[in-house]
């Protein structure tokens, strides 16, 4: 009896408080407006201090009508390479302080780290515009905590999106 006990209970207890509990991936939310959008960040150093940079209010200016600028407060570590083809809902640093978004997908022989990827980027030229934006990212901000109403929340990517 002290025996089944042990293994149908008390063991698993114990191997189940002395499992390492696995780390839970922070969620980044983008504010455009009146717009959300759910944000994947890239497995990087650049996108882990990025993370740790949030919340962030930034004033982002166009470039080329495909892109969105701006100098971060401090500098990210960096891991340029060329992607070749970048897309529409691409997060990327330029050099180690320059965060770029792009909302229009074209070739491009420029390098750049990976930071994340949003969700749906369907609605992303048109939440964006022309011109200069403010943007808000936020660490794990469900949309339903938020103040302000909300026209569409975009999905999150799934890590295969990265590959295609």
């Amino acid at each position: 009896m002290l025996l089944s006990t042990l293994r149908g209970w008390i063991l698993p207890a114990l191997l189940a408080v002395s499992a390492p509990a696995q780390a839970k991936e922070p969620q980044v939310w983008m504010t455009v407006g009146e717009h959300r959008f759910a944000i994947a960040l890239a497995d990087t150093a650049a996108a882990r201090a990025f993370a740790a940079q949030l919340p962030l209010t930034l004033d982002m200016d166009d470039l080329n009508a495909n892109e969105k600028h701006t100098t971060l407060p401090r500098a990210l570590p960096a891991d340029d390479r060329r992607p070749g083809t970048l897309r529409n809902g691409d997060l990327m640093l330029y050099g180690k302080q320059t965060l770029v978004l792009f909302y229009v997908s074209f070739e491009s022989p420029y390098a750049y780290t990976r930071v994340g990827r949003v969700g749906d980027p369907s609605l992303l030229p048109r939440a964006l515009g022309a011109g200069k934006v403010r943007i808000e990212f936020s660490l794990n901000q469900p949309p339903w905590r938020r103040s302000s109403p909300v026209k569409r929340m975009a999905s999150r990517p799934s890590p295969a999106a990265w590959r295609a």
